[in-house]
C-alpha cells in the first residue's frame, strides 16, 4: 500500500475517532501528503474540528478543506440574530478586549474586524463565534497591533523554542519590523504548529509566516 493510501486510512480513522465529527458525511483524498476533505456537515464548528483532526495525523503536509456547511432547516437563523449572539458571546469572553472587535454577518458568514494587541486575543474572538448556531463560516480580519516592540524578537523566539518539548535545531527565524518568518524542517505537524504559536507569543510580533516543512 502506498504512503498516500496509508495516510488516507489514517485520516479516516482519526475523523471517526473525533467525537465532534460525523465522519460518515466527509470524503477524503490524498495526493503526495496533501489531504482534501469534501462533503457536508451541519455546523461550522464541526467543519473546523474535521480540519483540526486531520492536521493531527502524522504525515499530513497540508489540508485542502472543501467541506460545505448545510444547516438543518430547523436551526437556520437570520443574520441579525447571529450578529446579536456573536456580540454577546464576545462581550462575555475574558480573552477578547472590550469593544475591540466588530462583527458583520452575511448569509451566516461572520466577519470579524478591529484591533487587538496579541494573537491569542485574535484567535479567541474567532473561537467565541465559531460554535454559534447558524454560522456557516468565519473570516477573522482582526489586526494585531502590539503596544510595544521588543528589542530582539528573534532572540526571544529562539530562547522560547528551546524551552519547548521538541528540539528546534532545524528551525530558522528571520524578523523585520515585527514580521516573523519561520523556515526549516520538523518531523511532525504538531512541532510546526508549536513553533508558530511560540513565535506569536513574542512581544512586538505583528505577523508570522510559517514556512516550516514537515518531513
Amino acid at each position: 500500500m502506498s504512503d498516500d493510501k496509508h495516510l488516507k486510512q489514517a485520516v479516516l480513522d482519526e475523523l471517526k475517532w473525533e467525537p465532534s465529527v460525523n465522519s460518515a458525511h466527509i470524503g477524503v483524498t490524498v495526493q503526495d501528503g496533501v489531504v482534501s476533505l469534501m462533503g457536508s456537515v451541519e455546523t461550522y464548528a464541526e467543519k473546523h474540528a474535521a480540519e483540526t483532526a486531520t492536521f493531527r495525523v502524522k504525515g499530513v503536509k497540508a489540508v485542502a478543506e472543501e467541506i460545505e456547511v448545510k444547516l438543518p432547516f430547523a436551526v437556520q437563523h437570520g443574520d441579525a440574530d447571529i450578529a446579536t449572539a456573536a456580540v454577546e458571546r464576545l462581550a462575555w469572553n475574558v480573552s477578547v478586549p472590550k469593544d475591540a472587535v466588530k462583527v458583520t454577518v452575511s448569509k451566516g458568514w461572520v466577519t470579524l474586524t478591529g484591533d487587538v494587541h496579541w494573537r491569542y486575543q485574535h484567535d479567541a474572538a474567532a473561537d467565541a463565534v465559531r460554535t454559534l448556531w447558524g454560522v456557516t463560516g468565519v473570516s477573522n480580519q482582526i489586526a494585531i497591533k502590539p503596544q510595544a516592540n521588543a528589542g530582539n524578537i528573534k532572540s526571544d523566539i529562539m530562547i522560547a523554542l528551546n524551552r519547548s518539548w521538541f528540539t528546534p535545531e532545524n528551525i530558522d527565524v528571520a524578523t523585520h519590523d515585527g514580521k516573523v518568518t519561520l523556515t526549516g524542517t520538523v518531523e511532525y505537524w504538531d512541532e510546526r504548529a508549536l513553533a508558530g504559536t511560540t513565535a506569536w507569543a513574542a512581544p512586538g510580533v505583528t505577523s508570522v509566516k510559517n514556512d516550516i516543512r514537515v518531513n
